[in-house]
Order: structure tokens, then sequence, then C-alpha cells
């Protein structure tokens, strides 16, 4: 077995080339960071418009068989589980509470007769009030 001969040079980084690299990294993270949290916020508000239409959806199939929208105290947990007075339910309409809930964790509303059309579901946004802008504004099936 034959040994081989040992270098003395290091085998590792400067601490000035590790700076380096840092400061790059630091750059990239401050020049692409608002660009990923600005699309974060566009995906909720694209999300929350995708799910207020699939609950609509949903509300007209309860109409279909009910003969009517649900009233606010049945709410739309009437999409999950059966009102006591709907004798022709063929849900659920929709998976689980989950589905009800916008992207911020705030129930979605729903309004009938609606201001934009026969039945409006709407979130508020990430602040949960009307109004708003960017973030915060309303979303809708309209």
């Amino acid at each position: 077995m034959t040994k081989r001969p040992r270098t003395h040079g290091s085998a590792g980084f400067t601490l000035l080339e590790l700076l380096v690299v840092l400061a790059i990294l630091g750059l990239l993270a401050a020049i692409v960071g608002p660009r990923v949290i600005k699309y974060l916020g566009t995906s909720k508000t694209q999300t929350a418009r995708v799910q207020a239409k699939n609950i609509a959806g949903s509300l007209e199939l309860f109409r279909l068989d009910a003969n009517r929208f649900p009233t606010a105290q049945e709410g739309l947990v009437a999409l999950i589980k059966p009102p006591a007075d709907v004798p022709v339910w063929n849900g659920p309409y929709l998976p689980d509470t989950s589905a009800i809930t916008d992207p911020w964790g705030n129930p979605y509303r729903f309004k009938t007769p609606g201001d934009h059309g026969e039945v409006d579901v709407f979130s508020y946004g990430s602040d949960n009030a009307p109004g708003g802008t960017g973030e915060a504004k309303d979303v809708g099936n309209w």
C-alpha cells in the first residue's frame, strides 16, 4: 500500500470569500423578496375568486334540488349539511367547511338577491372589512 504525499494547502474558503457570497445572497433576497410577497398576495386573491365561483355553482345545485337558495340562518353550511326543512337534498355540494373559508381564514359571505347577480358569494379580503385595495380588496363571483 502506497501513501499519497500530503499537500500543505488549505482546503476551505477564506473569510473574504464567504462574506462576498453572503453579500450576493443578501442582494438577491432584497430584490426577489418583495416580488415573491406581491405574487403571494395576488395568488390568494385569485384563489378566493375561483372559490367564490365554485361556491356560487354549488348554490345553484342546491337551488335546483330545494327550489330555493339557503336562507341567511342556514348559511353556506347548508351546502355541506342538510337543513332540517329541505326534503330533497342531494348534497353535500361542497366537501367540508374548509371549502366555505376564504384564503385568509374568514368565512365566505353570500347575498341573495345579489348586487351583481342572482346570488353574490364574496370575501372581504385580507382585512375582513368592506372595500379596500390590493390584498384587502373585496373578491366575489362577479
